[in-house]
């Protein structure tokens, strides 16, 4: 039996796709319907229906990108969404008004690049690692289309042509998958079925879609064929993707673009609730027990790249350039820790005019880098690198974070943090 395509597009993600995706995080078009481009073309350009603005379009699709990296899941991606959607103030999008509307719309967005980029990324792989069979597999949903379980089990060249107009998915919501295999024998083990056939009419266009029977119309395009080679290069560059943001990447996308996605990232709820969370698992909150140093499971977590605004910003402060590398933002464990030790107990906080440090609190660090009411040098330790001191005000509180610049590693590495309740933001040891 096939495997379930939602399970496949949850699990964590291969570096192939991973790179097929970011593949089109480098070209944003403005569209103002889903077909003002098609086939092929996806492969380079990354698109949302409607969406005109580069910036709006680089929110949705990091958001994406953060449900790939990271594993989470649909809803969390429609909370996303709805916060992208108000902080521009994006009216007119198909879907809009109701309930069931929105559930549709962000779903297509979701699950469309999801599984897209899934199929591009195994169109690499399997390309690359030499397969001579590919056997189609249908989802097995409860509600088929007719034309895919009848190729359930089909068992083809991977040079054949049909793999060029029907690699799925090869419609909306289409959730069927491909097996490789490197013998006869072997594709048969997979589920194949050598006495299966395709009939002489199958690349015969059908006059209500243009596209052959079964598949959709702008679907019959196998995702990912025109860039296999820059897919399967880029995986290799990037590594395994140590964070949702590779700074190894990012500097093969544009500029603004760049930008662009990670103040979205940092403005996401999604990113402020993950923070948290992982502050929670390093420090034993919840039950769980606190994370050893010298485990390789998320040992820090990224806050995104730091902006040219930044950057300009940060290098008048310090009176030196960052240029031309890229830095991200970045909490370690150990800073983590030790902020908490340092500005976590009630009692003490109260006497230096301050409230207890939460796991909460890191969560607001996204708002603070993107738009920090003030910026300025701090005080540098013997042999460290040069701080940075950040305030931002939420409410009647004020939020500090020291950050200390690791030219060596190209990060902004979180040194420690309060939360001020008084007017003044100074620092209290």
């Amino acid at each position: 039996m096939a495997e379930d395509p939602l399970a496949l597009l949850l699990r964590r993600p291969f570096d192939e796709q991973v790179a097929a995706f970011r593949l089109r995080l480098r070209n944003l078009v403005p569209t103002a319907r889903w077909d003002d481009i098609s086939g092929p073309a996806h492969d380079r350009a990354g698109m949302v229906a409607g969406a005109i603005k580069q910036d709006l379009i680089a929110d949705i699709l990091g958001a994406v990108d953060r449900s790939l990296t990271e594993g989470t899941g649909l809803e969390v991606f429609r909370r996303d969404f709805r916060a992208i959607v108000e902080k521009y103030g994006w009216h007119g999008w198909t879907g809009e008004g109701t309930a069931k509307g929105e559930a549709w719309r962000t779903k297509v967005i979701w699950k469309t690049n999801l599984s897209t980029s899934y199929a591009a990324g195994r169109w690499a792989q399997l390309n690359a690692k030499g397969f001579k069979f590919l056997v189609y597999r249908h989802s097995h949903a409860e509600h088929p289309r007719l034309q895919h379980l009848a190729w359930d089990g089909l068992i083809l060249p991977i040079e054949h042509p049909f793999w060029r107009t029907h690699f799925p998915p090869n419609g909306w919501g289409c959730g069927c998958s491909v097996r490789g295999a490197m013998s006869m024998a072997m594709a048969i083990r997979l589920g194949g079925d050598p006495a299966k056939k395709l009939p002489s009419d199958w690349a015969m266009p059908d006059p209500r879609t243009g596209a052959p029977k079964g598949i959709d119309r702008g679907w019959d395009h196998a995702p990912g064929t025109t860039v296999a080679n820059t897919i399967t290069a880029l995986a290799e560059k990037a590594g395994k993707w140590p964070t949702s943001l590779a700074t190894n990447f990012m500097q093969e996308v544009p500029t603004a673009t760049r930008d662009a996605i990670a103040t979205g990232y940092r403005d996401a709820p999604s990113t402020a609730d993950a923070t948290r969370r992982w502050v929670e698992r390093v420090m034993g909150e919840r039950g769980g027990a606190p994370i050893s140093p010298d485990v390789l499971v998320e040992p820090q977590r990224t806050l995104g790249l730091v902006t040219t605004h930044d950057a300009a910003a940060i290098e008048q402060a310090l009176a030196r350039p960052l240029k031309p590398a890229l830095y991200d933002y970045i909490v370690e464990h150990g800073a983590a820790r030790h902020a908490l030790a340092e500005h976590g107990a009630p009692e003490l906080e109260r006497t230096r005019g301050q409230r207890a440090l939460t796991a909460y609190d890191f969560g607001r660090l996204g708002a603070l880098l993107n738009a920090p009411d003030t910026l300025e040098p701090a005080d540098q330790k013997p042999g460290r690198g040069p701080r940075i001191l950040l305030t931002k005000r939420f409410g009647e509180e004020t939020l500090v974070a020291v950050f200390e610049l690791l030219a060596g590693r190209r990060r902004l590495s979180l040194v420690t943090m309060w939360v001020k309740t008084g007017a003044s933001p100074t620092f209290t040891p």
